[in-house]
Parts: C-alpha cells; structure tokens; sequence
C-alpha cells in the first residue's frame, strides 16, 4: 500500500480484509473485532467504500451482520450488482 497515505485504523481495515481467502466473507463487525476496535462496524464500511486497490483488496468479501451483501463502491458508483457478481464469481453462495 506504499503510495496511498491513510490512517493506521484504514490500513488495518484493509489489511484484515486483504485475509479473507476467496470463496468466503466476513461481516463489517467480525473485520471490526478483528482489527481490536469491536463497535467500529460503520467505521469499518467507511474505510472500504473508499478502498484505493478494489478487488485486489478484497472489500467485495465483507457483507453485513444480517446477511446482506452490503454496499460496494464501483468506479465511483454505488454497485450491488458488481459485488453479488464478484462473490458469484468466487462461488459464494447469496
């Protein structure tokens, strides 16, 4: 991530996301308690809707508590469509 300047709560966020193996999702709030600040889930989406290197950084991979897909930023559009295609894609079952 050497260019892109952020803060270090981003850099985690992105990191812990950069871990989910294909194939599978985590939720805001498990990125949240994986990076130690536990009631940070917004904070979390925030920090992936403006993701610099989508989908090399996976943020297409976390999806919401209640088992929606969540949103996803697209050549800065809001695109369900291009997430529900990439987790298709990777044989995640919605």
């Amino acid at each position: 991530m050497g260019k892109y300047r952020m803060s270090e709560f981003r850099r985690s966020v992105l990191l812990a996301t950069l871990d989910i193996p294909e194939g599978e999702t985590r939720t805001y709030k498990e990125i949240a308690k994986k990076i130690g600040r536990p009631n940070a889930a917004r904070a979390v989406g925030t920090a992936l809707k403006n993701n610099p290197m989508a989908p090399t950084i996976p943020c297409h991979r976390v999806v919401r508590s209640d088992g929606s897909i969540g949103n996803y930023t697209h050549m800065g559009r809001n695109s369900p469509e291009k997430k529900r295609a990439l987790l298709k894609s990777e044989g995640v079952t919605l």
